[in-house]
């Protein structure tokens, strides 16, 4: 009786024990993606890992919703990721006061791994003031974010910005940018987090591309510099090739780079038709896997733009021929066998030198502002969702230290999308595209590849705002 007692005992504790395990999203389909040298490995197998995913916010900046907090949402949409064949998605905003347990564990049972962008439409760095943006109430921000998505291991990265650099002369903004990695990094480690990838996403900008690479991998400062490394890319269009595309020189451009690099947008859709994603076996081909892991299609749902996958309408998700094309690749095209090639033995980068009117980033960042120092001891505190906006609340005495000992000032975001006039600028996609995003950054004006994604709204909008609501909608509008 008593023996029967204890296994009964037994039993109920171990049931207890499961389902305990299952709430805390630690779930073995999705181990932990850790990085050695520049790629991705899976902490479980050691099988180098390769990014196959879509962009992901349905809605776009015009209904901004926070997909990995409605439970019906995720049960609509992540069969269609599963029948895609994918493993990882790509979200550009949140609502960090929101619960997000069941979508992040629905997503881990299907094998799907999160990079998300840390930044809000309110919530991010001002390209017009990154000085004052800069401030405690936007790390706040950021790091509520990181302490609500700190407990999933299927959270294979974040970005601290989204094409905050979208042309030849915002290359300032870059400083704000780093400091932003800086504080995740330690922000991370004080709190005693896994060490999740921090990165940055960047627009393929050919006067500074290879700048912002090695500005962001480069310092003394291993804090400071990235983990990862995107880049948002639409130069294969249609029937290109490897050398047509400009793969190819891409490949020349990062071959000794020493982080992992994928393209964190890709997908041109200058094309007579549907698109035939025929980049696919290029990217994951030895071609290309010695130094890129992988990539995300521009995007899941159909917007403005007309760049989805997928069309939604309430409950009902039609799939597009760009989805069926793109299906038929994934399933096609296999992975590189063996470690495809990765290096160990690069270095970090060489900080790219001043250039007035070519890198305008300083190399010495500012101090992180004092009043978040707090943070580091006792958590972020509440989520503000993404109701707050921050970029004008700024303290003198912050701004005087950001004028001291950086002479860089602009910054915010990237290409965000169709939200025309918001004061946010974190929001979005991506470079020269974006309508649907609205996440890290701000407004971007990509020129680089072929993209065409409508340009988003920029900046913090301060004196004279008038001018600068008359600047966004100029960049939306063209």
């Amino acid at each position: 009786m008593l023996l029967s007692s204890l296994f009964t005992s037994s039993l109920a504790t171990l049931a207890a024990l499961k389902v305990s395990q299952a709430a805390n999203s630690t779930n073995s389909s999705t181990p932990a993606i850790e990085i050695k040298g520049n790629a991705f490995f899976d902490s479980e197998s050691g099988d180098r890992f390769y990014i196959r995913g879509v962009d992901y916010q349905p809605g776009g900046s015009s209904n901004l919703t926070d997909p990995l907090a409605d439970v019906d949402i995720c049960k609509r949409d992540i069969p269609v990721f599963q029948d895609l064949g994918i493993n990882t998605i790509r979200v550009y905003t949140v609502d960090n006061s929101l619960d997000h347990d069941e979508c992040m564990n629905l997503l881990s049972n299907a094998g799907i791994y999160l990079i998300l962008d840390v930044n809000t439409p309110g919530a991010s760095i001002s390209r017009w003031e990154p000085a004052c943006s800069y401030n405690a109430d936007y790390l706040q921000s950021v790091f509520a974010t990181i302490d609500t998505f700190a407990k999933y291991e299927n959270v294979l990265g974040l970005f601290a910005g989204n094409e905050v650099i979208n042309s030849d002369n915002t290359t300032d903004t870059a400083t704000y940018v780093k400091a932003v990695v800086r504080d995740m990094k330690k922000y991370i480690k004080a709190r005693d987090y896994r060490q999740i990838p921090v990165g940055y996403s960047a627009a393929d900008i050919v006067a500074n591309r290879q700048l912002a690479a090695e500005y962001f991998n480069c310092g003394d400062d291993a804090d400071a510099r990235i983990d990862m490394f995107g880049v948002n890319d639409y130069s294969w269009c249609g029937q290109s090739s490897f050398m047509v595309s400009g793969y190819k020189e891409k490949m020349s451009l990062y071959q000794d780079y020493s982080l992992p690099i994928f393209l964190s947008e890709f997908g041109c859709n200058k094309v007579p038709s549907s698109r035939p994603f025929t980049e696919i076996e290029a990217i994951y081909s030895t071609e290309m896997s010695s130094v890129f892991s992988g990539g995300l299609v521009y995007e899941y749902s159909n917007e403005a733009n007309k760049y989805g996958l997928v069309e939604i309408d309430g409950d009902k998700v039609t799939k597009l021929t760009d989805f069926e094309n793109l299906k038929s690749e994934y399933a096609k095209v296999s992975n590189p066998s063996g470690d495809g090639g990765y290096s160990t033995d690069n270095k970090v980068s060489t900080c790219p030198d001043y250039e007035k009117g070519v890198w305008e980033a300083n190399n010495t960042l500012p101090d992180m502002p004092s009043a978040a120092s707090a943070y580091f001891k006792s958590g972020a505190g509440e989520p503000m969702g993404t109701i707050i906006s921050t970029q004008e609340m700024c303290d003198s005495d912050d701004e005087d230290d950001d004028s001291s000992s950086s002479s860089s000032n602009t910054i915010t975001s990237s290409s965000t999308v169709e939200s025309s006039t918001s004061s946010a600028v974190s929001n979005s996609t991506s470079s020269s595209t974006a309508t649907s995003t609205s996440a890290s950054s701000s407004s971007a004006s990509s020129t680089s590849s072929t993209s065409s994604k409508s340009k988003g709204s920029a900046g913090a909008l301060e004196v004279p705002v008038f001018f600068h609501v008359l600047a966004e909608l100029w960049n939306y509008v063209i």
